[in-house]
């Protein structure tokens, strides 16, 4: 399964991609706003976003993407590994 993890900490990003693993999911991180994010986003399983820690810029366009492309999404108040790993307990378990 592929996840996209949009906001974080950017010193988390590791531990994201770590955990992921441990769960079975590719995971890819974006933490700041990028011009290209339709397509650096790709077709993922989920979209979790983080949104404590992001711009409501951000979350809006990931949200458009998400809808544009039917990618189901998932939105997450703490970008914590506990938070993270329930998150992808979740998703593991519907797929």
């Amino acid at each position: 399964m592929s996840v996209v993890i949009i906001g974080g900490h950017e010193r988390m990003e590791r531990i994201y991609r770590d955990t992921g693993k441990k769960h079975g999911c590719k995971i890819k991180v974006f933490t700041k706003m990028k011009g290209d994010l339709c397509k650096r986003i790709g077709n993922p399983d989920y979209i979790l976003m983080f949104t404590d820690v992001v711009s409501h810029k951000l979350v809006n366009t990931t949200m458009k993407i998400s809808k544009k492309k039917n990618i189901p999404n998932l939105r997450l108040h703490n970008s914590s590994l506990q938070t993270l790993e329930s998150a992808l307990l979740e998703m593991t378990c519907n797929s």
